[in-house]
């Protein structure tokens, strides 16, 4: 910044000796500044970029007195900002707008008070990494682990950061939570207290990672673990389990929900009791809103004294490290190595009313560092909060590293793709085609610049020499610091091949202090479970540790949200009240003091679905008016999930698409609502499915990325509703349209018609859980293409391909709905059915359910004009035969079977 205009320039005094009366610490970007000014016995500090172009400023602070000591050098230094005061308690800051690519750069208001003391503190967080590093040597891991350990791990020595942890991890077995820098080599400690599990206690490990992509990065790790003998099983939502096959491991790779979701499996609870270490990475995600209380939860299970699986926790750098041990009953170790030297920086911009300003301001600047690095030979990373500036960001930078970029639309995804690949440009967002190869090419030096969301790529081992965060929003929420710590932490990893690594965080004017002060004081952990304090103490009481008002109390004063203070009990009670009311726990038969969960709270917490999400989704269907048809069902159950569930209403939708989702929908007018894009995307499963072809990029209009998410989600809400036709808690209606859209969205790459739900539930039956991905769209293909519209074909042979054993396969046939009856004389309903089936009718918005005995069951309906008579048979297994229109989701219709 040109100091001229930032604020008078006296001359320059030289320093002299004695006590430091008042602070100058000064980062210049500008090679023609005046030379601040400063009185004898200050503290001086300068830091100038490591330029050529500032050799000559760099004389002239030296030739007026500034100690050589005093001034510093940093490679790509951005921000201009001063810091100066009369005495370290009373000191202002004047800050210019970044300047790549401006001739005169915007000077912003001077901050003082908190906001001056946060920026003193972030310079000499600046300050203090450009202190010249101490040698440090590696250390043998023979010298430390077993012999028969080391063909274990990736490298033969143990860097200072291990050496100091490893031991720790073998010597005892406490719980541990472990705080080191990104890239200091915490996968090394983890395995450690994996192998110590597995090869000396000869117990098992589960190590859990907040994200599936995660999953994926360290299950390439532990590949040399399989080829060592070690059976390493992975666990995502992405995945079906083998349930034998999670039995026999040594090691279970998993996320955080998929653990959760086996911990309330009955078929594996007793493997869990095999599991000697529970290895947790990014411990420090207890906060964040999504994701913590899920692992809040689990952990306040595992810990105690009485454990008997230990925890070990790894994370970066967390402010209450401590607390979050305590809580766990662990010995905190922190270590502040890394391996490479590691700034950041908040580039700034000027704030502004018009949003769109702001953004295009943030891509310019960010697409302006990223220019700089690379034509230094450096690769880049840019994170983004949202896909859709991910594309537009990466068409800006592509055009300023000289791609042809004229006419090129950020939706138009193989003409982006094929420029940015021609500017050595790649993208990374969930649902990008190119996503996977994209990573791989980066890691390679085949791409210098990968420009990713940070939801996604956070997670990521993705090394680079810079990373560039050009957005502090993802999506509609701001970014956390733990986020924007994890994310700078990938700068300068060896991985990259680099020993330095440069962090920058594009800020407003408005938004600067603040990140300065979050920065320097690092991210503290908050509880955020009574957020979903419900669905936790559903959880433990399908797992039986919580039966009773005072068993709860127990429970809840083990949470870290105790711990942390949070001691009423008012928010405990009122969960209890609520699962109770709402059908989810029920007072025990053998004890009124006592609760248990019911059928359907067993359903809801298995299938990890909200409680009070459910309830909603219970009331609205409950108060949907009894559709006359198919389309009519179909359309009122859409908009029902749609409008109910959270993470449907919510799904992210970039402006430019709004209109044309509107317009879809409403062709008569009318603006986009909230839900409208999960609304789209189900709809077009259910009316247009051969749009969903192999290959296809754009449907009715909009890109398929931008339909994925909430294609991905609805039908897990949508088979929560199926489920409960045998339960009898929806109306038979909801359970059978639910079922049948729902596997449809499932398998919509097999573009399956309306009544293809119940073949697709025989394929996946017959392909099992861990085969279903592979072998249900062959197995559906086969069918349709000999003519099949339903299951119920009589031939015993099992089908070519089945995995099915041959001893299962004759009970699945005994076990189908396709030989029930159900018949209607006068004001009586009789049906005859598989055994452990039951019979939902209905009459109108009035129904009940009744078990089919051996014999049938015969059910008189009310007398009444209270509609339209019907009735269905559901099975155990999820089969269901109905009567009148909902027949129609029986079978493929003739002429639909492909």
């Amino acid at each position: 910044m040109g100091y001229r205009d930032a604020m008078p320039s006296p001359a320059p005094t030289p320093a002299a000796g004695g006590e430091a009366t008042g602070v100058l610490w000064a980062k210049i970007t500008d090679p023609d500044a005046d030379l601040p000014g400063f009185a004898p016995g200050d503290d001086v500090r300068v830091l100038l970029p490591d330029d050529e172009r500032f050799t000559v400023l760099g004389e002239k602070l030296l030739a007026n007195g500034v100690d050589g000591a005093a001034v510093r050098r940093v490679r790509y230094l951005l921000e201009d900002e001063t810091v100066r005061g009369s005495s370290p308690a009373r000191l202002t800051v004047d800050t210019a707008e970044c300047h790549l690519g401006k001739s005169v750069p915007r000077q912003f208001p001077r901050v003082t008070g908190s906001g001056a003391e946060a920026a003193r503190d972030a310079f000499d967080a600046l300050w203090q990494a450009h202190v010249p590093p101490e040698g440090v040597s590696p250390v043998p891991a023979a010298d430390v682990l077993p012999p028969d350990w080391l063909r274990f791990l990736p490298y033969p020595e143990l860097n200072p950061a291990q050496a100091v942890t490893v031991p720790e991890v073998l010597a005892h077995d406490d719980h541990l939570v472990i705080v080191a820098p990104t890239g200091a080599g915490k996968t090394v400690m983890g395995m450690t207290a994996a192998l110590k599990a597995v090869l000396a206690q000869g117990r098992k490990a589960a190590w859990l990672v907040p994200q599936r992509s995660l999953t994926d990065e360290l299950n390439r790790e532990l590949d040399q673990w399989r080829e060592q003998g070690l059976r390493v099983e992975r666990l995502s939502g992405e995945y079906s389990v083998d349930i034998q096959r999670v039995r026999e491991a040594d090691l279970w790779v998993a996320t955080t929900e998929k653990f959760e979701a086996i911990c309330r499996a009955s078929s594996l609870r007793e493997a869990l009791t095999e599991v000697g270490c529970l290895i947790v990475d990014e411990i420090h995600l207890l906060g964040d809103p999504a994701r913590g209380p899920v692992l809040e939860a689990l952990l306040a299970r595992m810990r105690g004294e009485d454990a008997r699986m230990r925890i070990v926790g790894l994370s970066a750098t967390v402010s209450n490290a401590d607390q979050v041990a305590a809580w766990l009953g662990a010995k905190l170790l922190r270590v502040a190595w890394r391996p490479t030297k590691l700034t950041w920086q908040l580039p700034t911009i000027a704030a502004h009313r018009d949003w769109g300003l702001v953004e295009t301001a943030r891509i310019r600047l960010a697409s302006s560092i990223t220019r700089t690095v690379t034509r230094d030979g450096g690769s880049v990373l840019v994170f983004c909060g949202s896909k859709r500036n991910v594309r537009r960001t990466a068409l800006i930078i592509a055009a300023a590293l000289g791609a042809a970029t004229d006419g090129v639309h950020p939706d138009d995804l193989d003409r982006l793709h094929e420029v940015c690949r021609s500017a050595r440009v790649g993208l990374h967002y969930k649902g990008w085609e190119h996503k996977r190869q994209s990573e791989v090419d980066f890691r390679a030096r085949e791409l210098d610049v990968l420009v990713a969301t940070s939801t996604v790529a956070a997670g990521v081992n993705l090394p680079a020499r810079a990373v560039v965060i050009q957005d502090t929003e993802v999506g509609l929420n701001p970014i956390d610091v733990a986020t924007v710590q994890q994310m700078f932490g990938r700068a300068g990893r060896i991985g990259a091949g680099e020993r330095e690594g440069w962090a920058f965080l594009i800020v407003t004017e408005n938004e600067r202090a603040a990140w300065q002060a979050k920065l320097v004081a690092g991210h503290t952990v908050r509880s955020q479970i009574e957020s979903s304090l419900a669905d936790h103490v559903l959880a433990e009481a399908v797992q039986g540790r919580i039966s009773s008002l005072a068993e709860a109390e127990r429970w809840w004063v083990g949470t870290f949200a105790c711990h942390q203070g949070s001691r009423s009990l008012a928010p405990l009670r009122r969960a209890i009240d609520f699962l109770t009311e709402a059908g989810f726990l029920a007072a025990a038969s053998d004890d009124a003091d006592r609760v248990v969960a019911t059928e359907l709270g067993l359903l809801t917490a298995r299938l990890m679905v909200s409680a009070t999400v459910g309830h909603e989704i219970r009331l609205a269907l409950a108060d949907t008016e009894l559709p006359d048809g198919p389309e009519a069902a179909e359309a009122a159950l859409i908009d029902l999930v749609s409008t109910v569930v959270p993470k449907l209403a919510g799904t992210a939708i970039s402006e430019e698409l709004k209109p044309v989702v509107a317009r879809a929908l409403r062709p008569g007018g009318g603006d986009y609502q909230r839900g409208d894009l999960a609304r789209m995307a189900l709809r077009l499963v259910a009316s247009n499915p051969d749009a969903f072809r192999r290959g296809a990029r754009v449907i009715d209009g909009i890109p398929y990325v931008a339909l994925y998410p909430a294609l991905e989600e609805a039908p897990r809400y949508l088979h929560w509703l199926g489920c409960q036709g045998l339960l009898g808690t929806v109306h038979p209606w909801g359970a059978i349209v639910a079922a049948d859209l729902g596997r449809r969205v499932r398998w919509r790459r097999c573009r399956p018609r309306r009544g293809a739900g119940r073949l697709l539930w025989m394929c996946e039956q017959l392909a099992t859980p861990p085969h279903a991905e592979d072998l249900v769209p062959e197995l559906f293909a086969a069918a349709t293409e000999r003519g099949l519209t339903s299951p119920d074909w009589t031939v015993g042979v099992r089908p070519r391909g089945t995995v099915l054993d041959e001893q299962s396969y004759p009970a699945l046939l005994r076990e189908r709905a396709s030989a029930a009856e159900i018949g209607h004389d006068g004001g009586v309903v009789t049906a005859s059915g598989p055994e452990g089936s039951v019979l939902g009718t209905w009459l109108g918005k009035r129904y009940r359910r009744d078990a089919v005995p051996k014999g049938g069951v015969r059910v008189a309906l009310p007398a009444g004009e209270l509609g339209e008579p019907g009735a269905a048979l559901f099975t155990w297994r999820g089969d269901h035969r109905a009567t009148g229109w909902l027949a129609r989701y029986s079978a493929l219709a003739p002429g639909n079977a492909r």
